[in-house]
């Protein structure tokens, strides 16, 4: 693989009717994912072309067919001008570097859901999530969802900073917040079972959460163009996450695989997710002082993700700490904002640490600051990580 032959890559002056279309396959990926989870825990039996299978598969039918045609509009049209922002692979075809990782990400995506459908006829139920057709699903909606991304981020950076091109910068912009915080919301559905309210307590709720998430609110958060972007960022993933859990509930649903422990009549919700939005705000205003090329303060990205593992960690601990005990352990929680009421049919409502923290879910202080001092060491070290990445995206172009 290797860019195009032309040179020069022109400025765009609108936004590609694909950035759109890969940008709305990613949202229904997250809430087909997010209902698929739900509808396991409500209903438990599915099938092929159940309904939020048949969401995720919309998500890679329009993700594939928007970004193949690009590539073979690019592949056929030889004296097309947007070639100069094009990447050539297999010495035949040009496209986008974003579209290429929708196409292969859609392809991965569409090949497990009949494997998947092949396992459970043969193998029964599944006992474990990552099986091999869920893994491949899984690979296929990451290389999906960052192909999302880097097709807003060229766009983004192509374009020029005059007055014509405020409006489609300023979409631009905000199209590429939307599939950050579209990504963030798969990361963090993958660490959902480590970063439950009941572990809330533990560090190592801390330690997943300092290995996945500086690094990539640092990377996002040094492409981007907005001003704050690492808190838009994450209040879009907040809202994506909360906008299906709010919703589905309202509708009815009732178990259709023993043992029916939970007698329910409607959708039961995920979870309330973490709370990265003040966080974020902090690691924006961190960036502001000592990540600004105009400001005499700069210093250099080692001493700064040492600054951001500190400023991600510690904001962190002292909201999810109480706020995860609000959840677990509150009455007031208990609703359908907050979803702490939320249980799944085949477990059972009256488990004796259903709204207590148990004994085995506690440490001791000293126990637990040794490891949330871990914690702080893997966020700078992430951090790192990000920040390298976040250069490699500042310069893409194609």
């Amino acid at each position: 693989m290797r860019p195009a032959d032309s040179p020069t890559i022109t400025s765009i002056t609108s936004v590609p009717v694909y950035v759109y279309a890969i940008v709305f396959a990613s949202l229904c990926v997250v809430w087909g994912l997010l209902w698929d989870i739900m509808w396991h825990m409500s209903i438990g039996r599915d099938g092929l072309f159940a309904p939020p299978h048949l969401v995720i598969y919309v998500g890679a039918v329009v993700s594939g067919l928007f970004s193949g045609y690009q590539i073979l509009r690019l592949t056929l049209q030889k004296n097309n001008p947007e070639r100069a922002g094009a990447v050539r692979f297999w010495g035949v075809f040009y496209a986008p570097l974003g579209a290429m990782f929708c196409v292969w990400g859609a392809l991965a995506m569409l090949t497990s859901a009949p494997f998947d459908d092949w396992w459970h006829n043969t193998f029964g139920l599944d006992v474990q999530i990552l099986t091999p057709p869920h893994t491949i699903l899984a690979v296929g909606i990451m290389v999906l969802q960052f192909g999302a991304m880097v097709g807003v981020l060229a766009p983004q950076n192509q374009i020029t900073q005059d007055s014509e091109n405020q409006s489609t910068n300023r979409v631009l912009k905000i199209l590429f917040a939307v599939a950050a915080g579209l990504v963030l919301c798969t990361l963090f559905t993958l660490l959902a079972e480590t970063l439950t309210k009941s572990r809330s307590h533990q560090s190592t709720y801390y330690l997943f959460a300092a290995i996945i998430f500086p690094f990539f609110l640092l990377a996002v958060g040094r492409a981007s163009k907005l001003r704050y972007p690492i808190t838009v960022i994450t209040a879009i993933y907040m809202l994506a996450m909360l906008i299906p859990n709010w919703v589905l509930p309202l509708f009815p649903a009732t178990p259709r695989l023993g043992p029916i422990i939970n007698p329910i009549t409607h959708y039961q919700a995920f979870m309330f997710p973490v709370v990265l939005v003040v966080p974020g705000f902090f690691l924006d205003k961190l960036l502001h002082r000592f990540d600004n090329s105009a400001n005499s303060r700069r210093i250099n990205d080692w001493w700064l993700a040492v600054l951001a593992g500190v400023v991600f960690m510690i904001p962190l601990l002292a909201v999810q700490w109480p706020f995860g005990e609000f959840l677990h352990t509150s009455p007031n929680a208990r609703n359908w904002f907050f979803l702490s009421e939320s249980w799944s049919y085949s477990n059972d409502p009256d488990w004796k640490y259903r709204y207590a923290f148990a004994p085995y879910r506690l440490q001791t202080p000293a126990g637990f600051l040794m490891g949330f001092g871990k914690a702080i060491l893997l966020a700078m070290v992430s951090a790192r990580v990000g920040l390298f990445w976040g250069n490699w995206m500042k310069r893409v172009q194609r």
